[in-house]
């Protein structure tokens, strides 16, 4: 596809997440001012709402109208039946309401996250988050952006320039407690959070003791914030493609690394594909993604390889 066309679609993505964004807020209020309820996937931590599938019916719409040949990858549609496998026709994978939880509880940090995949490669990425009116924004080769109403002009990203990390325990590190709370899920978790976050001097063996914790409750919005540089390293096992790949751009153009399974980070940091977001990773479910560190590339490279491989000595791995 030309830069033409690649133009026309991130304009598009961009226009088309704000009518989102007015959706989801707009079926809030109809949520609490009737009383309306919400509906279980799997359990109390796994919600999904009308607005979810009624925002995620207006974008493949949208879509669909606009770019008829283009395929479509939602988290509503994948739910009731309907699979596309990433091939080299134009994808576009989208969450409709990433953040489902705090949308059922009106906690703001809910947003639409909309991904576009081009030859197999993650190439567009608009995050926009509704209730805080902030939109994050990238494109393959041209950057990543943030506009807030304190900043209507979109500001580059990450927002001040990167700085030294040379040890997880200057680190703020972002993880979740997901959906999957299964005793031996939840067991593998609580020791990885032991030693990410405990003090080895305090009896935690192998404890990095990071300098602190944020979980925000969306996947696509801790991404941003990796690549706002308000996050030194986020790390999740299960989500989705749709969770992500939005993020995987926005952040990977602003310096950040993303990279999948610990297996595929390793085999990454010895090889020349480091931080290279093949289908595969994409739908792998696992993500790792650190901070850009240093303006240089390699010396950014070697910075977070480093990072990496000490964050992944706390990790045992899960099959979500």
């Amino acid at each position: 596809m030309d830069e033409a066309g690649i133009n026309e679609i991130y304009a598009f993505a961009i226009e088309l997440a704000r009518k989102a964004g007015r959706a989801i807020v707009d079926g809030s209020s109809r949520r609490f001012s009737s009383a309306a309820g919400f509906d279980h996937k799997k359990n109390t931590a796994d919600l999904v709402t009308e607005t979810d599938q009624a925002v995620e019916a207006l974008v493949k719409r949208e879509i669909s109208t606009r770019f008829p040949d283009h395929a479509f990858i939602g988290e509503e549609s994948w739910a009731a039946g309907e699979e596309h496998a990433l091939d080299n026709q134009v994808t576009w994978i989208v969450d409709p309401i990433d953040g489902t939880t705090n949308f059922v509880h009106a906690f703001p940090y809910t947003c639409i996250s909309i991904g576009v995949v081009i030859n197999s490669v993650p190439t567009i990425g608009v995050v926009f988050a509704p209730f805080m009116d902030t939109m994050y924004q990238g494109c393959l080769g041209k950057g990543s952006f943030m506009s807030s109403p304190h900043h209507p002009a979109p500001r580059r990203l990450p927002l001040v320039d990167p700085t030294p990390l040379d040890d997880l325990r200057q680190a703020l590190v972002a993880f979740e407690w997901g959906s999957d709370r299964r005793v031996e899920v939840l067991e593998r978790k609580l020791d990885c959070f032991r030693k990410i976050t405990g003090d080895p001097e305090g009896g935690i063996a192998g404890g990095k003791m990071v300098q602190g914790v944020r979980s925000v409750g969306s996947a696509a919005l801790n991404f941003c914030h990796v690549a706002s540089g308000n996050l030194d390293l986020y790390w999740e096992i299960g989500c989705w493609a749709w969770d992500v790949c939005a993020g995987v751009v926005i952040a990977q153009e602003a310096g950040a690394a993303v990279v999948g399974s610990k297996d595929h980070a390793e085999r990454a940091t010895k090889g020349d594909e480091f931080n290279v977001v093949t289908p595969a990773v994409l739908t792998g479910r696992k993500y790792t993604v650190i901070r850009a560190i240093d303006t240089d590339k390699a010396k950014n490279d070697q910075a977070q390889k480093h990072i990496l491989n000490e964050f992944y000595q706390c990790i045992t791995e899960w099959d979500p």
